[in-house]
């Protein structure tokens, strides 16, 4: 099985390679606005949603840690930080470079349980209630990932990348404004006072409130967790001291994990795919990530011949339209996106053919959009929710790590591991609208995309992914604007908001941005973005530059959604020669840091 798999990655890898845009793009920037040879660091750097857990990454590397041994302190950090997003009971899948011969992907995403409800498709629904609960929750596979990472490429002792995250456990955090945001939302407040999140103690008041913006948050059930596999490793979590209260935990809830599948749990260390940008290789990790979908999309608009003068003038309507197109297309084809070890590797390879975009540019109307079937795309429940966190780390020897961690929606399953302090996954609703069956064993389908770019000529590395993590719908705005009276029967359209097509447009889009587009990191990042729901609705932050081609856009039949407000999209750090830009989301208003 394993050389099958190296040699359809070898196939994959070799169909990417036709995927390439002339360098006479890239000239063409000339034209375009100046970037700027501003440079934030010149050694060093880490990019992350919380400025906290970015200073931790930073101090790992100033104490001579490995780019792994920095996202791995990091990893742990957001997890006690912002623990709607990652944490413990989650997965993750990292894209490690250390040169552009050896570049690897550790896919620790979390695995479908061997008891398995057999039925449990027929629960997928839109409603966000029945998107939670202990039936949804995936084998757990980040301390394992993690453990991996740090077996091939650390260079610290394993237990100190734990101290930091140990003490900010124990001493206390203050609450973030986005954790904040969630906390306090109508819907989710019920639900959270409700749990095990809020007896627990962690995320509400002596009184069982949710806390607040600035209020002191303790987690020391898992810092206790933290303490013991710091100092006997993952083993304690999948067949220690830890796995019998953690899997009592789980059943007692009515979950189906069993001592055997985290006893069974295994990572997977495969080659990347790759793509060629331009002058820039991109490297990209296999399914059951949806790297894939990045690949196809940039493939369709690069046989539009894309550059900065694409986006002037007339020619942005176009523009704008085709690549909207290409992204309605992409949701048709979220289905290929499954493990291989269970599906094959015929539809991936398909999906990211040439043959397949010069077909779906041809597809492609320049004055009009179509209904759902010509996506195809079978109307049915979405998988767009937020719940996500991006890690990109530069290390000084030039290696570096791009890594997504996710518990998959906001407070996963919102089942809570009361004697480690664990947050347990709801990863297995990303089968919903995508999968007819599942296997235990297998890896559900993912959009996240940890990607790293290099361009030999250019002397040039870009590190970049996204968390479709904190998509605020008008529902979420209300709580900040009272003035806006929102009813509280929508606001489960939180929980269906977007986080799988916000992951990869955000990082589609900064890409096309910083490559073709003429901006630096910084605007790359930070410009505002259109981007497609599941039901090929358009979601746009508004500007003076969408407002512009928004009529026209309708004229051509695009559905608007009402103004969302996004956070945390996307995290990316460039390096060219000493040269380091870092860049954390403007919108989650957090801080990258580096040396």
């Amino acid at each position: 099985m394993a050389n099958k798999i190296q040699v359809a990655i070898s196939c994959v890898s070799a169909l990417n390679l036709l995927i390439f845009i002339i360098s006479a793009l890239f000239q063409k920037f000339e034209k375009g606005p100046t970037i700027s040879s501003t440079c934030d660091f010149s050694h060093a750097a880490v990019a992350c949603d919380t400025e906290t857990c970015s200073l931790v990454g930073r101090d790992i590397l100033k104490d001579g840690g490995s780019a792994v041994d920095a996202a791995i302190a990091t990893l742990l950090c957001i997890g006690v930080v912002h623990p709607q997003s990652t944490g413990l009971g989650g997965g993750a899948i990292f894209t490690i470079y250390e040169n552009p011969g050896t570049v690897k992907v550790i896919n620790a995403r979390e695995s479908v349980p061997k008891m398995y409800r057999r039925d449990l498709l027929k629960e997928c629904t839109n409603e966000y209630s029945s998107l939670k609960g202990p039936q949804w929750i995936g084998v757990p596979g980040l301390i394992r990932g993690m453990e991996k990472a740090h077996s091939l490429y650390g260079r610290l002792p394993w237990e100190k990348l734990f101290e930091p995250a140990i003490k900010l456990a124990k001493e206390g955090v203050n609450v973030s404004e986005i954790l904040s945001w969630y906390l306090n939302n109508p819907n989710l407040k019920n639900a959270v006072e409700t749990s095990q999140l809020c007896h627990s103690g962690v995320l509400c008041d002596e009184n069982e409130t949710v806390l607040k913006t600035g209020d002191k948050m303790r987690a020391t059930a898992l810092a206790q967790t933290m303490q013991i596999i710091a100092e006997k490793g993952a083993s304690a979590f999948y067949n220690g001291s830890l796995t019998k209260t953690f899997i009592q935990d789980i059943q007692q809830n009515g979950g189906e994990i069993t001592a055997d599948d985290l006893e069974s749990y295994r990572v997977q260390v495969t080659g990347v795919m790759k793509a060629q940008v331009g002058e820039y290789t991109m490297y990209m990790p296999p399914p059951p990530a949806g790297a894939a979908l990045v690949s196809f999309v940039l493939n369709v608009m690069k046989g539009y011949n894309t550059n900065f003068e694409s986006v002037q003038g007339d020619k942005k309507l176009l523009t704008y339209h085709r690549y909207i197109e290409a992204l309605k297309f992409a949701n048709g084809q979220k289905k290929q996106i499954r493990d291989p070890e269970f599906n094959g590797w015929n539809d991936i390879i398909r999906l990211i053919s040439d043959e397949f975009a010069d077909f779906v540019r041809e597809m492609i109307s320049p004055s009009e959009t179509h209904p759902l079937p010509y996506y195809n795309i079978t109307p049915g429940p979405s998988s767009d929710r937020p719940g996500t966190t991006h890690v990109a780390v530069v290390a000084e020897d030039g290696s570096v790590v791009s890594v997504t961690s996710t518990i998959n929606d906001i407070f996963g399953s919102m089942v809570f591991s009361e004697s480690t302090g664990v947050i347990l996954n709801n990863q297995l609703t990303d089968f919903c609208g995508r999968a007819e069956s599942i296997n235990a064993g297998e890896k559900p389908p993912s959009s996240t995309s940890p990607v790293v770019l290099f361009s030999q000529s250019q002397n040039e590395i870009l590190v970049i992914g996204g968390a479709g993590g904190t998509t605020i719908t008008t529902s979420v705005v209300s709580v900040r604007t009272p003035y806006l009276n929102v009813p509280n029967s929508i606001t489960h359209v939180l929980i269906q908001s977007l986080k799988h097509t916000l992951t990869f447009c955000s990082i589609l889009q900064a890409i096309m941005n910083y490559l073709w587009w003429g901006k630096n990191l910084t605007s790359a990042v930070g410009t505002p973005l259109v981007y497609v729901d599941s039901k090929n609705r358009l979601h746009v932050e508004e500007n003076d530059f969408f407002k512009s081609i928004k009529e026209n856009l309708k004229k051509f039949g695009h559905k608007f959604m009402d103004t969302l407000l996004f956070e945390n999209a996307v995290n990316a750090i460039s390096k060219k020669g000493n040269c380091i830009n870092a860049v954390s989301d403007p919108r989650g208003k957090e801080k990258p840091a580096g040396y």
